[in-house]
């Protein structure tokens, strides 16, 4: 009698969208959350933890994983060979809305990397390069925490990209979360200042208009 094919492996986001469903009301721990997902590698708690900065309208959450992400980000920089989660942050909670809210979001702005990503330029997936990316998610991760409106979401995109880029070992994927999150950092950083300062300009003429009418 043959052998009954293997089952097909869950991708992550079919994992979330199970977890979503199975979840109680009250939700999972981040740490809960990470030993689901049944991965040692950054690129999966990375990629987790940066759906919910991508998904628009998403409140909350990227709150709760910013710093997360940051100490993820860092230990990958630092050249740690598997992922830890300090207790403070891995006991914060989802709860069940927000993790439906990530796996209907992520399937529709994010479904499209599971059929585009394959393995390519995988040297710079490698140990050695692991830790040049972690170093830019690190920055790109602490960017969320910038308390402007919309500052997550490109950020987030960013490193969601490259997180799965290094899961499936796409050296592609990995450069374009890269340039994405470098393309916002220089926006931040340069742009940021002179829109600013405009803005401060045209409230002094508009004060000046006000109080001279």
């Amino acid at each position: 009698m043959p052998a009954a094919p293997p089952a097909p492996e869950r991708t992550l986001l079919q994992s979330l969208e199970s977890m979503a469903e199975r979840a109680p009301e009250e939700g999972l721990s981040l740490r809960a959350i990470l030993d689901q997902l049944d991965e040692s590698a950054f690129g999966a708690g990375l990629f987790f933890l940066a759906l919910p900065c991508c998904i628009p309208f998403l409140y909350g959450v990227p709150q709760i994983v910013s710093l997360p992400m940051m100490a993820l980000a860092g230990q990958m920089a630092a050249g740690r060979e598997l992922p830890w989660m300090p207790e403070k942050f891995g006991q914060r909670k989802i709860d069940r809305n927000g993790l439906t809210q990530m796996a209907k979001g992520g399937r529709k702005w994010l479904g499209w990397i599971e059929t585009f990503t394959k393995p390519r330029l995988t040297g710079i997936t490698g140990k050695k390069s692991e830790r040049v990316v972690g170093l830019f998610l690190c920055v790109f991760s602490a960017s969320i925490l910038v308390p402007l409106p919309m500052t997550n979401t490109v950020p987030g995109f960013g490193v969601a990209l490259a997180s799965f880029g290094l899961i499936n070992k796409d050296g592609i994927l990995v450069i374009l979360g890269i340039l994405v999150g470098l393309a916002w950092i220089f926006g931040l950083v340069v742009l940021g200042p002179v829109a600013l300062l405009a803005l401060i300009g045209a409230l002094k003429d508009w004060l000046v208009g006000f109080t001279t009418s």
